[in-house]
């Protein structure tokens, strides 16, 4: 993708972003994006098809950032039970705060964007677990990847359940999934 392509495609993005948070999803009409991004409305028909594309581009980039922070998270640390601590407590603090996502939850300006993150999630959602067992296997190439496959699919939908309904500090989640991963992989937990 040439860098003036990368550039619209970012600025059309960026504009979305803001406008869902501030409207919702209902509100935000393609008009609005081109205006704020400072192009046709056709550019954003071309970029992304219908508004349901563009919306699923939001959430798609803003997972593809927060993955770039659990990939931080997770290098910080030798052993894996440290590692799958400091990644949920991150994804918990971080989903706490974090605009666009309540948006998509709350279903502000209506519910239209709840499915990207639960009925039609696979962008988000298999990304994430994908991802994830990806950065473990290189960081722990001894962890067998089919089991860890599974155990990251699970932690990721268990984290994700409690960012929608949460049941207590991150910390302690955190802990809890962290067992659930150690003891699954039979790899050594806390000491």
């Amino acid at each position: 993708m040439g860098t003036a392509r990368r550039s619209v495609r970012e600025s059309l993005l960026d504009a979305a972003a803001d406008l869902l948070v501030e409207r919702g999803y209902r509100a935000v009409r393609m008009r609005d994006v081109a205006d704020a991004a400072g192009v046709s409305r056709q550019t954003v028909y071309n970029e992304f098809g219908d508004k349901w594309g563009l919306a699923r581009a939001v959430v798609v980039r803003h997972n593809e950032r927060y993955l770039d922070g659990i990939d931080a998270v997770l290098s910080r640390h030798d052993d894996l039970y440290s590692a799958v601590v400091a990644a949920v407590t991150y994804t918990l603090e971080m989903s706490a705060d974090d605009r666009l996502k309540k948006a998509v939850l709350t279903g502000a300006g209506g519910d239209e964007m709840l499915p990207l993150l639960t009925t039609r999630a696979e962008p988000v959602m298999f990304t994430a677990s994908a991802r994830i067992a990806e950065h473990a296997l290189r960081r722990w190439p001894h962890l067998d990847r089919a089991a860890l496959t599974e155990i990251t699919d699970a932690a990721v939908r268990l984290t994700a359940s409690h960012i929608m309904l949460p049941s207590g500090p991150p910390e302690r989640l955190a802990h809890v999934i962290a067992r659930m991963v150690t003891r699954y992989l039979d790899v050594p937990g806390p000491r």
